[in-house]
C-alpha cells in the first residue's frame, strides 16, 4: 500500500514538473507565482480531500496509514518544486512555513490539548433544557480561552452524562458541536486554529475580541435560542414516555485538576508577551529570520504543557479518556498541509496575474475593492468541507496578506474571513477537528448520533439561515 502511494506521488510529481515551462526560474525572494500553473494546487487539494474522505469512506486504511498519505502529498509538493525552481529556493520556502508558522501552531495546539486534558469535570446534573443551555454557554465561553478542542474535550462528557437518561439526546450533542466546537472559539487566537494562524501572520491578539464580538454574540444567541426551542419541545414529548433509569445519577459537580487553569493563564501570558515585547533580536536559519520573542513564547508554552503532565494526576486524564492519538494525527496532517499550501500562496500572491485569477474575481469588485459577503461565504463553504485553518490562510492571502491593512482599512474583510472560517466549520462533521472527535465520543457513550448527511440536515435547518442573517447584517 505504501509503495503504491509513493509511486503514484512520483508520477504526479513528474507531471507537475513537465507542466512547468522550461524557462521557469525562481524570482528573487521566493517562488514565481505568476508563472505557476494550476497544477501546483493539486497537492494541497489532495491532502484536504484525503482528510475529508478518509475517516468517512475508508476509515480502517486511513487510521493506520494517514501519516503515509500526508507524507506522499508533501513530497508531491516539494519534489517538483526542487526540480523546477532549485533546491535552495524550495528549502527556504519550506523552512519559512515550518519554522515561522507550523511549529508555533502545533506547539499551541499541543499545549492546549495537554493542559485541557488535565481538567476533569466530575459529578452529574440533570439535563433539563435550561441546564443544557447553561452548559452550552459555559462551553462556548470556555472555547475562546482553551480552544474549541480543549473546551470540547472538557465539556462533552458532562453534557452526555447530564442527558444519558433522555430518549432524545442526540440533538444536544449536535448543538454542542455548533456552539462549543466552533462558534464559541471566535473571540481569541486561542479559540480556533485559523485565528491563531492569523495571529502568526501579524493580526493583533485582541483584534478578534474587539471586531468579532457582536457577530459571535448574535450568531451564538440565535443558535442557542433555536436549541432551547428544540430541547423544550423534545423534553415535553419525553414526559409521556416510559422513564429510563439514569445510568449516572445526579451527584455534586466537582472540578479536578485546578492547577491547569493557572497553566492556561500562563499560555495566554506567553502569547501576549510575544505580541508586546520586541527586543529586536533575531536568528537566521537558511534565510528564515526567527525572532527572539517568538522563540521564548514557544519555549514557555512547551514548558507549561510539560508542567501539566507533571502536576496532573493520571486518574483525571484517564477519566477524560485522554490519549495522544488525536494530537499526533493533527501534527502529521498539518505538517503536510503547511507544506502543500506553499505553492498555493505563491499563486495567490500573484493576484489577477496568477492561475487562481478566477477565484480572485469572485471576491473582488471590478474597481479592486473586496467583496466582503463573498469572502464570508467562500471561506465558510470551503471551511465546511475542508479544514478551516488552511482555508482561512488561503483567503487571508487572497485579500492581500498584509495584516496591518486587513486590521484597519479592510477590517470588515478580515472579519468576514475569520467568521466564515470559524462559524461554518460547524456545517459538517469534517469542518473542524473537534467535530468528529465529539461525534466519536458521543457514539462510544451510546448516543444515536445522526449520519454525515443527517448532521448536515441539522446544519442546513439551523446554521445556514443563521449565517444568511449574519452575512446580510454584517457583510451585505
Amino acid at each position: 500500500m505504501a509503495s503504491r502511494m509513493w509511486k503514484a506521488a512520483a508520477c504526479a510529481a513528474m507531471a507537475l514538473v513537465a507542466g512547468t515551462a522550461p524557462a521557469l526560474a525562481a524570482e528573487a525572494g521566493g517562488l514565481p507565482g505568476a508563472q505557476m500553473s494550476i497544477l501546483w494546487v493539486l497537492p494541497f487539494a489532495g491532502i484536504l480531500l484525503s482528510i475529508a474522505t478518509g475517516p468517512l469512506f475508508y476509515p480502517h486504511l486511513w487510521e493506520h496509514h494517514y501519516g503515509k498519505f500526508a507524507a506522499a502529498w508533501a513530497a508531491l509538493a516539494l519534489v517538483p518544486m526542487a526540480f523546477a525552481f532549485g533546491f535552495p529556493v524550495t528549502l527556504e520556502a519550506a523552512l519559512h512555513t515550518i519554522l515561522l508558522e507550523y511549529m508555533s501552531f502545533i506547539i499551541l495546539l499541543f499545549a492546549l490539548f495537554t493542559i485541557a486534558g488535565g481538567i476533569l469535570v466530575a459529578g452529574n446534573i440533570h439535563g433539563s433544557p435550561l441546564t443544557n443551555a447553561l452548559l452550552l454557554v459555559i462551553g462556548a465561553a470556555l472555547a475562546s480561552v482553551v480552544g474549541t478542542t480543549g473546551a470540547s474535550m472538557i465539556m462533552i462528557r458532562p453534557v452526555i452524562r447530564a442527558n444519558d437518561n433522555r430518549p432524545f439526546n442526540a440533538h444536544v450533542v449536535v448543538f454542542f458541536i455548533f456552539l462549543v466546537s466552533n462558534i464559541g472559539g471566535a473571540l481569541t487566537p486561542l479559540g480556533d486554529p485559523p485565528l491563531f494562524v492569523g495571529f502568526l501572520r501579524g493580526v493583533d491578539f485582541f483584534w478578534t475580541t474587539q471586531h468579532l464580538f457582536t457577530e459571535t454574540l448574535i450568531v451564538a444567541g440565535i443558535v442557542l435560542a433555536a436549541f432551547l426551542v428544540v430541547d423544550v419541545w423534545l423534553h415535553r414529548r419525553e414526559g409521556g414516555m416510559p422513564k429510563i433509569k439514569d445510568p449516572t445519577p445526579d451527584s455534586k459537580v466537582r472540578i479536578r485538576g485546578l492547577p491547569n487553569f493557572l497553566l492556561l493563564a500562563g499560555v495566554i501570558a506567553a502569547i501576549l508577551l510575544s505580541a508586546t515585547w520586541k527586543p529586536g533580536v533575531s536568528f537566521t536559519v537558511y534565510g528564515v529570520e526567527l525572532e527572539l520573542q517568538n522563540l521564548v513564547r514557544d519555549a514557555i508554552i512547551v514548558l507549561l504543557a510539560l508542567a501539566s503532565l507533571k502536576l496532573t494526576r493520571k486518574v483525571y486524564r484517564e477519566a477524560n479518556g485522554f490519549s495522544w492519538g488525536p494530537i499526533l494525527e493533527v501534527a502529521k496532517l498539518f505538517a503536510a498541509i503547511f507544506i502543500c499550501i506553499v505553492p498555493v500562496i505563491a499563486i495567490l500572491r500573484a493576484g489577477p496575474d496568477g492561475a487562481l485569477a478566477s477565484l480572485v474575481a469572485v471576491v473582488t469588485s471590478p474597481d479592486g475593492t473586496p467583496r466582503d459577503l463573498a469572502y464570508f461565504w467562500m471561506t465558510g463553504l470551503l471551511s465546511s468541507f475542508l479544514d478551516n485553518a488552511p482555508t482561512y490562510l488561503v483567503f487571508f492571502e487572497l485579500a492581500g496578506g498584509d495584516p496591518h491593512a486587513l486590521m484597519t482599512t479592510f477590517a470588515t474583510t478580515l472579519a468576514a474571513i475569520s467568521t466564515g472560517a470559524v462559524f461554518m466549520g460547524a456545517n459538517t462533521y469534517i469542518g473542524n477537528a473537534p467535530n468528529f472527535m465529539v461525534y466519536a465520543i458521543a457514539r462510544d457513550r451510546g448516543v444515536r448520533m445522526p449520519s454525515f448527511f443527517g448532521y448536515m440536515l441539522w446544519s442546513a435547518c439551523v446554521l445556514i439561515p443563521t449565517f444568511l442573517v449574519a452575512g446580510w447584517l454584517f457583510f451585505g
